[in-house]
């Protein structure tokens, strides 16, 4: 293959990502130059699997002021923080303290939910200058998009923290009727995301999956959610010492070895750590495509 095909297939590995289907919703734009993939390094399975050149002087070093702590400016924007609250909801003995930020008093286009991984809280998912400023951009394609974010805390990342989570989602399925829900999990937090698919009254609200550097569940295959064909985005770090890459390519390809054409995405941080994914993993180019499925 010559080196003008392959950057042509690689180039088309992104677009096939980002890419909506005619007619779906999209979100709008926010800081795309400064969050978008440096760069693919191979791709495979028609776009759906591939390598993300992540150096970590270049994509941690020069874009924090105090590494993994604070970022530089260009990369947040802190005006969203003015529609930014703490609040709870509750169900009977139930309940989860969690931020809001955008329509969150109901009335949102989109809902995207953050669970957090071991000692993580709810602060984690709206700390603006960590994780290069990846959580407030979230936060910020939310706001100005007609959606609501949320960062839910769970100390305690089995059956309760399930149950926790199920509380808020079906809140906002009320409140926000009609709208794309999305759960995004980092790290142990993928437990609760594989929980809610497999409680029933919950999972048919659920219109995707985030995962980042996160688990992996096989029982998801025997639930209504895959049967429904809910997308899945699998974003992993290659140098991940906490949860090894490995097991995550080998679930991607257990999508693919019983439907090829089910919409889940495998995404390699060449050399990236645990906490990677949740860095450097395009919200919007994510959350396009699965409304592109969801609108297809």
């Amino acid at each position: 293959m010559t080196f003008r095909l392959l950057l042509a297939g690689l180039a088309a590995a992104v677009l096939a990502l980002a890419a909506p289907s005619a007619g779906a919703s999209t979100l709008a734009p926010f800081k795309d130059d400064l969050f978008k993939y440096p760069g693919v390094l191979e791709s495979g399975y028609g776009g759906d699997y591939v390598k993300v050149d992540y150096v970590e002087s270049r994509d941690l070093y020069e874009r924090d002021i105090v590494p993994e702590k604070e970022t530089k400016p260009q990369y947040v924007s802190l005006d969203v923080n003015t529609v930014q609250r703490d609040m709870v909801a509750k169900d009977g003995r139930v309940s989860v303290k969690y931020m809001a930020v955008g329509k969150y008093d109901g009335g949102a286009k989109i809902v995207v939910l953050y669970v957090h991984g071991r000692g993580g809280n709810r602060g984690q998912g709206v700390a603006d200058g960590m994780f290069g400023g990846n959580f407030n951009r979230i936060k910020n394609l939310m706001a100005q998009n007609g959606g609501v974010y949320l960062s839910g805390e769970f100390p305690s990342l089995n059956a309760r923290g399930v149950a926790q989570a199920k509380v808020l989602i079906l809140e906002y399925a009320k409140n926000s009727p009609g709208a794309p829900i999305f759960v995004a999990c980092g790290s142990l937090g993928g437990r609760i995301c594989w929980g809610l698919a497999e409680d029933d009254e919950v999972a048919q609200h659920i219109d995707g999956l985030i995962l980042m550097g996160s688990t992996n569940d096989d029982d998801f295959f025997k639930t209504a959610a895959y049967k429904r064909r809910i997308p899945v985005y699998l974003g992993h770090g290659s140098g991940d010492i906490v949860l090894n890459w490995r097991g995550q390519e080998a679930f991607f390809k257990k999508f693919k070895q019983r439907d090829p054409s089910y919409p889940v995405k495998f995404v390699l941080f060449n050399t990236g750590s645990h906490g990677t994914p949740i860095r450097m993993t395009d919200w919007r180019l994510v959350l396009n495509w699965m409304l592109g499925v969801n609108g297809s």
